[in-house]
């Protein structure tokens, strides 16, 4: 039933384009035409952030700080093998599922660990990415509360995930 849903919207939003007589190619050209110096304008952002997250992750900066975290990490809870996709989740969407690729491979799909790390992944997003894809555009620059809270509801949500898949 749900691989109907995505079509049925489309049809949807089709026919009540075309009773109200919007010129839905037209329209949707010139979206994509907007769209084209938006990407432009971002991407020095986006491209700082990934290649921060490239620099730290082949310089072993993000292997030395999870070996340094991991004591912290295990009395919340968080097995020492998640440290570094939940170091990393915040800056890179990419790297955090390079990070779980080399986890399944590792461990399993089944195991402990991969069921942690899948919902690490699902419960969390890249704060850092989507702060600077945001803030590129938009009037707002003040976030002294606002990642802060995220990164603290991203460490929440990790160790509600490894309890979870615990209990499960």
């Amino acid at each position: 039933m749900s691989a109907y849903f995505i079509p049925i919207i489309f049809i949807s939003i089709f026919c009540y384009a075309k009773r109200k007589k919007v010129p839905t190619y037209d329209t949707f050209a010139r979206g994509a035409k907007k769209a084209i110096p938006l990407v432009v304008d971002i991407f020095p952002y986006v491209a700082t952030i990934m290649i921060a997250v490239a620099l730290l992750r082949e310089s072993g900066a993000t292997a030395w700080l999870a070996s340094l975290c991991s004591p912290i990490f295990n009395l919340l809870g968080i097995p020492s093998q998640l440290i570094e996709l939940v170091l990393l989740r915040p800056f890179t969407g990419s790297g955090s599922y390079a990070i779980l690729n080399d986890i399944l491979l590792q461990f399993g799909a089944d195991s402990y660990i991969s069921r942690c790390a899948c919902v690490i992944l699902g419960c969390s997003e890249t704060i850092f990415y989507v702060t600077a894809l945001y803030t590129s555009k938009t009037n707002v620059k003040k976030l002294l509360y606002a990642i802060p809270i995220a990164l603290i509801c991203a460490v929440v949500g990790s160790i509600l995930a490894c309890l979870l898949c615990k209990i499960m």
